[in-house]
C-alpha cells in the first residue's frame, strides 16, 4: 500500500518548521548544554498483521556524562496495515532527573499513537513517522511534589533519510548514514507560552551488522523552548543507537506477499 502525499511538502516540511522555529524565536536567555544518548529499540512482527514495539533510552547530561538526565521506556503494540505502513498505541514511563542543585526526580506517564511508513528508491530509504502524546507530569512546584498531574498533548513529526555507503540498499554488512529532523508541538490548557517545543537535527553513520541488527553513532543539535516563553536550550547530543527487527512469521505467510 503506497501513500500518496504532496512529495515536496512532505520532504520540507519538517525542515521548514524548524527553520521558521530559529528565526522567529526570541532569542532571550538561550543556554548550551552537552548529553549523551544511549538507546535501544526492537521492532518484532509476530503475524501479517500483529507486532510489538519497544525501545529504552538513557540520557546523561553535564559535559556529556557527569549526571544523569533522563530514563525512557516505551513499550507498544503494532498494526501493520502493509510491510511499509504500520500503526502504533503505547504507553511511556519517562524519569526526569533533577538539576544541579536540585533533589527530585519528575515522573512522566504518556500514552501515545503513531502512524509509521517508509518508501524505498534506489540508493535510499525515505522513513515517516506523526505521533500523538498525551502527556502526564508529576506537579513539582520549587523542588517540592504536590499532588496531581499537568496535563498537556504533543504531535511529533520526524522524517529521516537512510542511505547505504556499498550497494543500492541497506542489508546485512553494509554500512550507511542517515540524516534526520524531528518537530514537536505542545497543545493544551497548561501550555502558554511555548507551543513550539523543540527540533531535533540529526546525522549518524550505521552498520547493518546481520538482517535484524544495526548500531548507529550520531549527532542531534536540539532547540528547545522551555515553558517560560523566554528560556531556550541548545543541546549538544552525542547518540548511540542499537536497532534490533525480529519477524516470527512463518514461511507460509511471508511466501504470500
Amino acid at each position: 500500500m503506497r501513500l500518496f502525499f504532496p512529495k515536496q511538502q512532505l520532504i520540507f516540511l519538517t525542515f521548514l518548521i524548524g527553520n521558521l522555529a530559529y528565526a522567529q524565536a526570541p532569542q532571550k536567555n538561550i543556554q548550551s548544554r552537552e548529553q549523551l544518548w544511549v538507546s535501544y529499540s526492537n521492532q518484532t512482527r509476530f503475524t501479517d498483521k500483529w507486532g510489538l514495539w519497544f525501545d529504552a533510552h538513557y540520557r546523561t547530561t553535564g559535559n556529556f556524562v557527569e549526571r544523569p538526565f533522563q530514563m525512557l521506556i516505551r513499550p507498544a503494540l503494532t498494526y501493520f496495515i502493509s510491510d511499509n505502513l504500520r500503526i502504533n498505541a503505547g504507553y511511556t514511563l519517562a524519569k526526569h532527573y533533577p538539576a544541579v542543585g536540585l533533589k527530585t526526580t519528575r515522573t512522566e506517564h504518556r500514552a501515545w499513537q503513531q502512524i509509521w511508513w517508509n518508501q524505498k528508491y534506489p540508493g535510499v530509504t525515505m522513513l515517516q513517522w506523526l505521533r500523538l502524546e498525551q502527556r502526564f507530569l508529576e506537579k513539582v512546584i520549587e523542588d517540592v511534589i504536590y499532588e496531581g498531574y499537568d496535563y498537556t498533548f504533543r504531535i511529533r513529526y520526524n522524517l529521516s533519510f537512510v542511505i547505504p555507503l556499498k550497494g543500492k540498499a541497506v542489508v546485512a554488512h553494509t554500512p550507511f548514514v542517515t540524516v534526520a529532523n524531528e518537530v514537536f508541538l505542545n497543545f493544551g490548557g497548561d501550555v502558554i507560552y511555548n507551543t513550539f517545543d523543540q527540533n531535533r537535527l540529526s546525522a549518524g553513520l550505521g552498520y547493518q551488522f546481520t538482517p535484524h541488527v544495526s548500531a548507529q553513532l550520531g549527532y542531534t543539535n536540539l532547540y528547545q523552548q522551555l515553558n517560560s516563553g523566554n528560556n531556550y536550550l541548545v543541546s549538544h547530543v552525542i547518540r548511540l543507537s542499537v536497532a534490533h527487527n525480529l519477524d516470527f512469521r512463518s514461511k507460509s505467510e511471508t511466501a504470500q506477499k
